[in-house]
């Protein structure tokens, strides 16, 4: 696992929900840059949306970071999207950030950000919601496969952020499961029964994610994943 950095300057990001998918379907990927001090709930920041509660947002997903260091290795793996597609807020994310990735946080990392605290409590699963942001079809599996996911945040504490906050790591409860370490045991290696008993067993994950290690374990079988990944098709209108 490499180094992390004692303080990382978060860029602050937000969005509402807007029709977005081939049938209306919502969503708040759309984020923007903070003007102001923003208060941060145990449900997430102050005028930020999300567009499909039963999938996105909740006190295990309060808050999603994107690393900032992620869009340079997109703009070069798809060079034949336009750059501007890949700014800061392209993945639906509230906070950005240089230093911090898949690689060197941890499950269970605690972090102050400005007056609040916070917790990463899982990583992020990819939806189509990706393809139609930008424009290519098999985006989100994409984002699974090179495990350049961001993650979420559980809100330990609530509390004012201002654009630019510091984000200072407090507290590494458990430095041997690295968000990198997860996602390769959630999506490459996804049977293997000693990942999953330890899966189930972190008490810092979020429920949802301890409960696939455990429908995993029970079935010996992987979730399909095609719904979440795949567009949906366009319905047909009747009159």
């Amino acid at each position: 696992m490499s180094a992390l950095p004692p303080v990382a300057t978060a860029r602050l990001l937000v969005g509402r929900a807007l029709p977005f998918g081939p049938n209306g379907e919502p969503s708040a990927i759309d984020k923007h840059p903070a003007v102001r001090p923003l208060r941060l709930t145990a449900t997430g920041f102050e005028g930020d949306e999300q567009g499909d509660p039963r999938h996105h947002g909740g006190p295990d997903k309060a808050v999603h970071h994107y690393p900032g260091e992620h869009y340079a290795a997109w703009r070069l793996e798809l060079p034949e999207l336009l750059a501007e597609r890949f700014g800061v807020g392209a993945f639906g994310e509230n906070l950005g950030t240089i230093g911090l990735t898949e690689a060197n946080v941890c499950i269970g990392d605690i972090f102050r950000l400005g007056t609040a605290l916070i917790q990463v409590s899982q990583a992020r699963q990819p939806c189509w919601k990706l393809n139609l942001r930008f424009g290519k079809p098999d985006m989100s599996r994409r984002v699974q496969e090179s495990a350049r996911t961001g993650w979420y945040y559980r809100v330990l504490e609530t509390g004012e952020v201002a654009p630019g906050a510091e984000l200072r790591l407090l507290d590494r409860p458990r430095p041997d499961w690295p968000l990198a370490h997860l996602l390769h045991h959630l999506y490459a290696d996804p049977l293997n029964v000693d990942a999953l008993a330890a899966i189930k067993a972190l008490g810092a994950l979020s429920a949802s994610w301890r409960e696939l290690a455990q429908r995993r374990l029970t079935s010996g079988q992987v979730e399909d994943w095609s719904r979440r990944l795949n567009t949906p098709a366009k319905q047909a209108r009747h009159p």
